[in-house]
């Protein structure tokens, strides 16, 4: 447990350091365009559509809402599961467990995201994620329930391309 939360630390020590040096591969998500923009350097990489809360921008314990601010890449789970897996607790459900009892579905890869800023502190305690969604239809509008939803393929490609400790900016 202790080497674990020493690997979350210095993953977060080094996204402050990357925020700082402005280097490395960095998510940018505006919710107003409903657009994630992966850069490196600076220069965009990847762009794709995604789909922030339906019930605004906050960073309320249980408000269901985005926050924004800074942030950072605190865990990447699912990368050696197949393409639509369905998470439950960060766990993949075999064939034979039934589905949880919610419309938002947690599919595909998770990129568990750690506030750095005073008033997004709480963000990993309320479980705001990157993932992948049933409602692949919806992407582009809001509609999650807080986390940013990306259609599966995008978020499996996205995943792929970034690390534990890559720096995030949610704004409005």
């Amino acid at each position: 447990m202790q080497n674990t939360h020493r690997k979350e630390s210095l993953a977060r020590f080094a996204a402050i350091r990357a925020y700082a040096e402005n280097k490395m591969k960095n998510i940018h998500i505006s919710i107003r365009d409903q657009r994630l923009t992966l850069r490196e350097n600076e220069t965009p990489i990847r762009n794709y559509p995604v789909s922030t809360s339906r019930f605004g921008i906050g960073t309320e314990q249980g408000s269901m809402k985005t926050p924004t601010g800074r942030f950072c890449v605190a865990k990447k789970i699912g990368g050696d599961m197949p393409s639509g897996t369905i998470f439950r607790s960060r766990v993949p459900l075999t064939p034979d467990e039934p589905l949880p009892p919610t419309e938002d579905l947690v599919m595909s890869r998770i990129l568990w995201l750690d506030g750095l800023d005073e008033q997004n502190a709480n963000t990993r305690d309320r479980f705001i994620y990157i993932h992948g969604t049933k409602h692949e239809d919806k992407v582009g509008m809001p509609a999650s329930c807080g986390c940013v939803r990306m259609r599966n393929a995008d978020v499996v490609e996205l995943f792929d391309l970034v690390d534990e400790g890559t720096p995030v900016v949610i704004e409005d």
